[in-house]
């Protein structure tokens, strides 16, 4: 990315982070149904009915960063490449091939011939550069998007079929950032739609289900596009979906989602809870789960503010959580307590379990270092002032609260006061953009480690007010090598300072849990532990 890139476009980027965070909701360890197995061969037709915690009152995939609706949207559109859930690999989709520069700062793709547009327009590289050229001007309301295209210099028609994106800097994160449904590929006439226009009427996508009905925070209904034959070269099914239709309710109550569940009006549901999991469990349903990549629920430390300047005090913060505990006592089972900033599920993922230990003594020591004495409350205090801290967060996941709840009782035995407060989830980004916060409880989920470039480089986002230093060397190096040796040992070196620092605090990684029906085959999670439904039949 650019030296010196818009900082507010960048910070919006990684803004989507936080506020999209929680409906990603979810469980660790992969059990996922083949298609065609089981019940003997795959059928075609029927409608999948798949209840969802909430609507992000948006169907635009290059706007929408919350889960529970990326679940829909990510059917309309196709990208240009995918990512192999298991390997991290880059694979074909548009793009059957492409062609990186040995300084990563030119991509090359060559697109397949053939693929249209539900509205009958072709597929084309003035489409491609249609959409790179669009999606900067959505500004804070296509954040992720945004932050995979920052430092774009051009985007370039070198034939019908063949598309050239040109970076300022560096960029070895965008060849998977073009994998992700933020950067899907939608029609000329869509992406000259305005962003509101999309949002409430849909965009006109190559995907293989297309928008029927849009109903906000009540139900989405996609059908199949009739002809489609240019699906992810990940996929098992050649040509056209299995199923007719989907739809996908809006049903705010986990225990209403399980019971409609469990009665078979529904065919699965998102965001199973532990509270619901012993009901599921044994009957007609599979639990399905895998932890989203990225980085970690955690505690965003506002590092500016007068008490978090002092590493001492973020670091008293880190030992004093007992971060196995809220995973066991509110997250559903298999939830891991973080062992790095990153989930274990992100390429070049380190284990720092050893520096994410619950240390309530050395805590206090911590904190009588840096000055701050127990009172008789209980409640430190220095200069006469007490060490009070604000939590931000927002209700968009039912663990949320409860997991606050646990870290606000840890944090007052070592003598830390901690209030917290609920904001819309429209109040969240303008706040940490703001910086008028303590601390601001979050995730983001993506599936390469360049998230805590976009996280934590003061060059960038910078919403933690991280002080520049050694970090932004590790996080800009490891976005400018091919070398993956050299790229591992970057992103290592990047989350040991970031914990070690304890610029943030990583508490447990989301982890998604669907319940599936067992009649449901071909049900599976993609890199990003979101779903893709070409594959699925019901039998």
């Amino acid at each position: 990315m650019t030296a010196l890139p818009d900082v507010r476009s960048s910070r919006w980027a990684a803004l989507t982070a936080l506020v999209t965070t929680g409906v990603l909701l979810t469980a660790c360890g992969s059990n996922t149904d083949n298609s065609g197995s089981g019940d003997g061969p795959a059928k075609s037709g029927g409608t999948l009915t798949f209840a969802v915690g909430s609507d992000a009152g948006c169907v635009d995939p290059q706007q929408v960063g919350s889960n529970d609706t990326i679940y829909s949207v990510r059917q309309l559109v196709d990208s240009l490449t995918d990512q192999d859930p298991k390997t991290g690999k880059i694979v074909p989709w548009l793009a059957k091939s492409w062609d990186i520069s040995s300084d990563t700062t030119t991509f090359t793709f060559h697109l397949r011939s053939g693929v249209t547009f539900s509205d009958g327009s072709k597929l084309t590289a003035q489409v491609v550069k249609d959409n790179f050229d669009a999606v900067p001007k959505l500004g804070a309301l296509g954040t992720l998007a945004q932050g995979y295209l920052s430092g774009v210099t051009s985007t370039t028609v070198v034939d019908p079929l063949t598309v050239k994106v040109t970076f300022a800097q560096p960029n070895a994160q965008f060849l998977q950032a073009t994998s992700t449904h933020s950067l899907g590929i939608e029609s000329s006439a869509s992406v000259k739609r305005t962003p509101q226009q999309k949002c409430s009427d849909g965009v006109i996508g190559s995907g293989p289900f297309v928008l029927k009905q849009y109903v906000q925070n009540q139900s989405i209904t996609l059908a199949r596009r009739t002809g489609y034959a240019w699906g992810s070269s990940r996929w098992s099914k050649k040509g056209e979906a299995y199923l007719d239709k989907l739809v996908f309710k809006v049903v705010p109550e986990a225990g209403v989602r399980a019971g409609s569940l469990q009665s078979g009006q529904v065919d699965a549901i998102g965001s199973v809870g532990r509270a619901n999991e012993a009901a599921l469990k044994g009957g007609q349903v599979t639990l399905q789960r895998r932890a989203n990549p990225g980085v970690v629920f955690g505690l965003g430390l506002n590092n500016s503010r007068p008490e978090l300047k002092d590493a001492r005090v973020r670091q008293a913060i880190l030992f004093a959580i007992d971060r196995q505990q809220i995973a066991d006592t509110v997250f559903p089972t298999g939830t891991r307590a973080a062992t790095s900033v990153l989930a274990h599920t992100t390429p070049d993922y380190t284990d720092l379990s050893s520096d994410l230990s619950l240390d309530a003594a050395k805590a206090k020591s911590l904190l009588d270092a840096a000055g701050w004495k127990a009172g008789s409350d209980g409640v430190r205090t220095k200069d006469g002032k007490k060490l009070s801290l604000t939590i931000d967060w927002i209700p968009n996941s039912a663990t949320n609260q409860p997991a606050l709840e646990l870290i606000q009782q840890q944090l007052k035995a070592v003598g830390v006061q901690v209030t917290l407060k609920q904001l819309q989830i429209t109040q969240l980004a303008p706040t940490l953009q703001s910086g008028d916060y303590d601390v601001a409880w979050g995730n983001i989920t993506r599936a390469d480690p360049d998230i805590l470039r976009s996280n934590f480089s003061t060059r960038l986002a910078n919403f933690y007010r991280v002080p520049a230093g050694s970090l932004d060397t590790a996080l800009s190096a490891q976005a400018a090598t091919t070398d993956a040796a050299k790229r591992k040992q970057l992103v290592g070196e990047a989350q040991q300072l970031i914990v070690q620092n304890a610029y943030y605090v990583p508490v447990v990684e989301l982890q998604t849990q669907l319940g599936v029906s067992k009649k449901v085959h071909g049900l599976a999670f993609d890199a990003s532990s979101r779903i893709q439904l070409h594959d699925t039949w019901i039998g």
